[in-house]
C-alpha cells in the first residue's frame, strides 16, 4: 500500500516574496522493502540468488515492469533491460560489483584487466566479462546498486517467461537454424508474441538476435550477485582514485578558475573543435554512399531547406556513425589530434569507475573553427584567460555527490556549475527541455529552491522539434525501476514533471561548497546568493505517464541531438559571456 502526504511551508524566494512550496512524501513501502531486501541481502560476503529478490520485485509494481507477475512476457521491461547489458549477459551466470581494480583483487576476484572489456548500448558502466560465465562491473555510488539489481532482476524474470515459451523441442529446432528476418512472423505467431515486440528486440540485438533467442530457449537464467564493498568511504576511496588519475594524466595546472559541466563526452567537443564542419564533404560522401535512406533523404531536405533542421546537428550525427566504422581508424585519430590543437584534453576513468572528463582550455580554441551558433564579437579576448572547462560525462545517481566533492577540493576556483542530462517528463513530448527552479531529491529528501541562469530565450531559438519549459519542478529519483505509478502520480499532483537523477545529489554538493556543514535531511533549502553560477538543463527522453514511445525501446536517435545540442549551445554562450566579463572587469561578475 502507497501513502503520501504533502508539507506545505511558506519560503521566501530570491526577492524576499512569500512563495506557498510543497515537499511531497510518497511513502512508498513496496519501493521501500525492496530497497532495504536487496541491501540487507548484499552485506554476506557470500553470492546472493536474484531469484530471492524476484518477489518482491514484482510486489513494487514498478513503472518500467509492470507486467512482471503476468505470464506472457513484459518485453518492453526486457528490452530496457537488454539495453542497459552488455551482448556477454547470454552467458553471465554471475555478477560482481566493486569500486577499484585492487578491491577485486583484495576480495580473491583477480586482475580484472585481464577479462575482456564488455559494453551495453545504452548504460554506461566499465564492466569485464571472464568468458566462463563471471561479469564484473565497476560502482560509483550506491545508485549504480539501485540501477544494475532491478535491471538484472528483471531481465532474469522476462528471460524465463521466454525459456518457458520457447523451450519446445519443435521451437528449440526451428530457433537453432538461425533463421532469417522472413522468419520472425513465424516465430511471432508460434510462440504467441507480438510481432513488432520481436522486431523491437532484433534492432537491440542486431546480428546475435537469433543466437539469443536459441540460448534463452535452451536454459533458464539463475544469476548469482556479490557486492565486494559498500561503505561511503570505499566509495569516496573510488572517486579519489579517479581524480588522483585525472591529475596524473592532464597536461596542465587544475588549481586555476573552473567552469564544471555535467553533460556528454561529443556535444562540447563537436561544438568547439567544430571537425565535423571540417570533414563535410567526407560526411557527405558516406551519407550518399550508405544504405540509409532516411538519413539521405534527411540531408537533402536540409540542402534544399525543406526542414527547419540543423546541418550542424546531423554533420556530428554523420561523424560518430563514420568514425564508428574500422575502416576510418586514421580520421578518429586526427579528430583526437584536432581537439588537442583546440584545447580540448579527453581523459579516462582509470583505475576505478568509467566517468571520461574533457578538460577544455579557454585560452586555447581555435575561435575561427568553432560551431558558427556560439561565435560572438571579442571572443579571441579569451585567450588571456587562465580558466579551463572541466566536463564530465554525466554520473549516475549520487556518483554526481561525489566527484563535484572531491573536484571542488582541487580547484582554484568555481566559477559555474551546470548540469544538463536526460529525464522523464510527465507534461511534454520526447525532445523538449526542462529547465528547473526547484528540485526535490529522494535520496536526501530535501527540496532544493534555486535561481536557474537559464531561461526559455536561451534554448528555444536552438531547439527545433521540441519546447522549452522553464519554472519546472523535477525530482531526482533513486533508480529508473524504483518507480511506481501511484509514486509518479504523487509528485504530478504536486506540480512535478520532471523525473531525473542527478540534479538532487549535485545541489546537496552545491549546498556544501558555500555552507559550513554536510547537506541537511529532509528540509526545504534556498541556494539563493550562491559565490558561482548554476544552471540545470534536461531533455525528454521518456514520457511515462503516456505509455508513448521512450528509451526503453529504442534511443533518442539523430532527433534527439537536438534538445542535447540547443542545451549545450546554450551553457557555451553562458561561459563565454561570464568569462569575458570577468576579463572585462578583472574578476568574476555575481
Amino acid at each position: 500500500m502507497t501513502h503520501h502526504r504533502s508539507n506545505h511551508l511558506h519560503v521566501e524566494d530570491h526577492k524576499g516574496q512569500l512563495m506557498d512550496r510543497t515537499v511531497p512524501n510518497t511513502g512508498s513501502e513496496e519501493i521501500e522493502l525492496y530497497i532495504r531486501t536487496y541491501y540487507s541481502l548484499l552485506r554476506t560476503t557470500a553470492d546472493i540468488q536474484i531469484r530471492t529478490m524476484e518477489e518482491v520485485h514484482a510486489n513494487m509494481n514498478s513503472s518500467l515492469h509492470l507486467n512482471a507477475r503476468a505470464s506472457e512476457p513484459d518485453m518492453s521491461a526486457f528490452i530496457y533491460s537488454s539495453l542497459r547489458l552488455p551482448p556477454c549477459i547470454l552467458d553471465v551466470d554471475r555478477v560482481v560489483l566493486g569500486q577499484s581494480e585492487e578491491v577485486f583483487v583484495q576480495k580473491g576476484i583477480g586482475d580484472i584487466r585481464t577479462w575482456r572489456l564488455v559494453l551495453a548500448n545504452a548504460r554506461r558502466r566499465r564492466t569485464y566479462y571472464d568468458g566462463e560465465g563471471s561479469m564484473a562491473c565497476f560502482i560509483a555510488s550506491r545508485s549504480d546498486i539501485d540501477d544494475l539489481l532491478p535491471i538484472l532482476t528483471a531481465f532474469q524474470i522476462e528471460w524465463n517467461k521466454l525459456h518457458r515459451l520457447l523451450s519446445s523441442d519443435q521451437m528449440r529446432t526451428f530457433l537453432s537454424q538461425f533463421r532469417g528476418k522472413e522468419d520472425l512472423l513465424i516465430l511471432a505467431s508460434g510462440a504467441g508474441l507480438k510481432l513488432d515486440d520481436l522486431e523491437q528486440l532484433q534492432r537491440v540485438w542486431d546480428d546475435q538476435f537469433w543466437t539469443f533467442l536459441s540460448a534463452i530457449a535452451k536454459r533458464e537464467k539463475r544469476f548469482s550477485i556479490r557486492l565486494l564493498a559498500g561503505s561511503l568511504n570505499d566509495y569516496r576511496r573510488a572517486t579519489l582514485l579517479w581524480w588522483e588519475n585525472v591529475e596524473d594524466l592532464c597536461r596542465c595546472s587544475l588549481n586555476r578558475p573552473v567552469y564544471f559541466v555535467s553533460s556528454n563526452n561529443h556535444s562540447f567537443a563537436n561544438l568547439i573543435s567544430g571537425y565535423a564542419l571540417q570533414v563535410e564533404s567526407d560526411l557527405v560522401d558516406f551519407v550518399q554512399e550508405s544504405q540509409q535512406a532516411d538519413l539521405l533523404e534527411e540531408w537533402q531536405a536540409i540542402q534544399a531547406r525543406n526542414v527547419p533542421s540543423s546541418k550542424e546537428n546531423f554533420l556530428y550525427y554523420l561523424l560518430k556513425k563514420y568514425l564508428a566504422m574500422e575502416e576510418h581508424a586514421a580520421l578518429d585519430k586526427a579528430r583526437l589530434r584536432n581537439e588537442e590543437e583546440g584545447g580540448i584534453q579527453r581523459i579516462p576513468g582509470g583505475h576505478s569507475f568509467d566517468i571520461e572528463l574533457q578538460v577544455i582550455e579557454l585560452a586555447k580554441i581555435r575561435f575561427d573553427q568553432i560551431d558558427p551558433r556560439i561565435s560572438r564579437e571579442n571572443l579571441e579576448l579569451l585567450s588571456a584567460s587562465d580558466a579551463v572547462i572541466l566536463n564530465i560525462d554525466y554520473p549516475l545517481g549520487m556518483s554526481a555527490y561525489l566527484i563535484l566533492t572531491q573536484l571542488a577540493t582541487r580547484v582554484k576556483e568555481i566559477r559555474g556549475v551546470y548540469i544538463m542530462g536526460k529525464s522523464a517528463v510527465l507534461n511534454g513530448v520526447i525532445g523538449d527541455v526542462l529547465i528547473p527552479s526547484v528540485v526535490h531529491d529522494e535520496h536526501s529528501k530535501n527540496t532544493y529552491l534555486f535561481q536557474n541562469c537559464f531561461s526559455a530565450k536561451d534554448v528555444a531559438s536552438d531547439l527545433t522539434y521540441g519546447t522549452v519549459l522553464d519554472n519546472q519542478k523535477a525530482v531526482s529519483v533513486r533508480g529508473t525501476f524504483l518507480q511506481t505509478p501511484r509514486y509518479m502520480d504523487v509528485f504530478y499532483r504536486e506540480g512535478y514533471t520532471d523525473i531525473e537523477m542527478e540534479a538532487g545529489p549535485y545541489l546537496s554538493a552545491i549546498y556544501e561548497l558555500f555552507r559550513p556543514k554536510r547537506h541537511p535531511e529532509n528540509e526545504i533549502i534556498t541556494l539563493y546568493g550562491l559565490p558561482f553560477d548554476l544552471g540545470i538543463l534536461h531533455y525528454a527522453s521518456d514520457t511515462p505517464l503516456s505509455k508513448g514511445k521512450n528509451l526503453g525501446a529504442g534511443s533518442l536517435s539523430y532527433y534527439g541531438m537536438d534538445p542535447t545540442y540547443a542545451s549545450s549551445l546554450a551553457i557555451l554562450r553562458r561561459i563565454f559571456h561570464l568569462e569575458l566579463s570577468s576579463l572585462r572587469q578583472g574578476e568574476p561578475p555575481p
